[in-house]
């Protein structure tokens, strides 16, 4: 009984490491030299953040490698798991708060200020002073035409699409976790190797539904509200996939390399939930963004 307390309590920490702060600087070159990028600076900025990129990538990668190390030295116990679990919980959980608030302020246009600008109920006279021609019908460029006409992407298109594309990719991501319980390294590895395929495929789908809605839509994120709240919703799914489809392509070589076994497989575990919570928030974009 003693040996057991003594080990319940032996909880691992690591040594001070360089990487974080290394990993701070490298996304500040990044996103800051992106937004000047976007803003019209386009002399040093792209190169810059091409450089904040690269060095991300590298901080990444040299961080994870020596987690990975310290997990196949056996330094982890039940408390560090656990430790583990709680925290891709709340990470997890930080991302529905953070779609919540785009999904928020679409319900917020079309609900609340949409039926304001048409004057409906107490608001008649903001319709018929401010904005007397407005008619409050969605999708809306908002008062004043802004961005110009555009039209909407047909949801039963590519859009319907790529949703197959994601649902099938949750049953090829649980099939691989059932052949991981089983010990079942054929059935994990082409699980996996499928549902990376699928998320590379979505994206190229998306990528396509983009260039079709600026070029023959005339839909933009200029295209007033509606435009703002659709690509702001797609594209930050768009990179929660990117996201999600390089984790599991790293833990797909990791798979290969013979890592993780039926009882200690975590980081497969982790990779997992988040594709799962990236195929709900699709679920809701289809039906409130493209159909609704």
């Amino acid at each position: 009984m003693a040996t057991e307390t003594s080990e319940h309590h032996k909880y691992y920490v690591p040594e001070p490491s360089p990487w974080p702060f290394m990993l701070t600087v490298s996304l500040f070159f990044m996103l800051g030299s992106g937004a000047f990028w976007l803003n019209g600076s386009t002399t040093v900025a792209p190169y810059l953040a091409a450089l904040g990129l690269a060095m991300t990538l590298v901080m990444v990668f040299i961080w994870f490698r020596d987690v990975v190390n310290e997990n196949l030295g056996g330094v982890y116990g039940h408390q560090e798991d656990m430790t583990y679990r709680w925290a891709m919980g709340w990470f997890i959980f930080s991302e529905v708060m953070f779609f919540g608030a785009f999904f928020g302020a679409l319900f917020y246009t079309r609900m609340i200020a949409l039926p304001w600008l048409n004057g409906e109920g107490e608001k008649f006279f903001t319709n018929l002073y401010l904005w007397p021609e407005f008619e409050g019908a969605w999708p809306s460029n908002g008062p004043g035409n802004v961005g110009g006409d555009f039209e909407t992407v047909n949801a039963w298109h590519l859009p319907l699409l790529n949703t197959v594309l994601l649902l099938t990719s949750s049953v090829t991501v649980t099939w691989a976790h059932w052949g991981l319980k089983e010990d079942s390294r054929w059935k994990l590895c082409t699980g996996l190797a499928a549902t990376v395929l699928l998320g590379a495929v979505f994206l190229y789908y998306q990528g396509l539904e983009y260039v079709e809605a600026y070029q023959h839509l005339g839909l933009t994120l200029g295209s007033g509200i509606y435009g703002s709240t659709f690509f702001l919703l797609t594209g930050f799914h768009g990179m929660h996939v990117t996201l999600g489809t390089l984790m599991l392509f790293i833990i797909l070589l990791r798979c290969l390399k013979g890592h993780f076994s039926s009882h200690d497989h975590f980081g497969f575990e982790a990779v997992a939930w988040y594709w799962h919570f990236v195929d709900v928030v699709w679920l809701g974009l289809f039906i409130f963004v493209y159909i609704l």
